[in-house]
């Protein structure tokens, strides 16, 4: 069962004890909606001044990203590559970190609420898997640390998918 902890002491010691809960709970699992349900709860729950947070996963038949599992309110269903946030990063295969929405060229509106955006694609063995993304109603929320931090959850997550 998992228990909730209070994350305290510097940011790198939260983003610690988050990597070694996402281990405990993926470990010894191999179902990949599965893992991607969990590791979505636990981020959700550990990041403050978030309103939506999942992921995005790669189709290439359909060249596109369509929904999978999250937290917060109903979302797009499908991304095409490119477009947006979400389908840029996963195009160039680089994380995009918006501070205001709303100067993004293209940004696809999926809760009104959402000021600023971080997009982390998944990458396993060279290729695509999808994105992980999380917004907030916060403007410029995520900060370089951040970024640092949830690339290297993502990092940890790729190994379990």
């Amino acid at each position: 069962m998992f228990q909730q902890v209070e994350y305290k002491g510097s940011t790198q010691e939260q983003y610690q004890l988050l990597f070694k809960q996402l281990e405990a709970l993926l470990e010894g699992e191999p179902n990949q909606t599965a893992n991607l349900s969990n590791a979505a709860a636990l981020l959700y729950q550990f990041l403050p001044d978030v309103n939506w947070l999942g992921f995005y996963l790669y189709h290439p038949a359909d060249n596109e990203l369509i929904l999978g599992p999250f937290q917060g309110l109903p979302a797009c269903i499908r991304i095409p590559m490119n477009k947006g946030v979400c389908g840029t990063a996963a195009y160039h295969r680089l994380t995009e970190r918006v501070p205001d929405v709303t100067q993004f060229p293209g940004h696809i509106a999926c809760d009104g609420a959402t000021q600023s955006e971080i997009v982390i694609p998944l990458m396993k063995e060279g290729k695509l898997v999808g994105v992980l993304d999380i917004d907030s109603p916060v403007h410029n929320r995520f900060s370089e640390e951040d970024q640092t931090y949830l690339e290297e959850f993502a990092d940890l997550l790729i190994k379990y998918l």
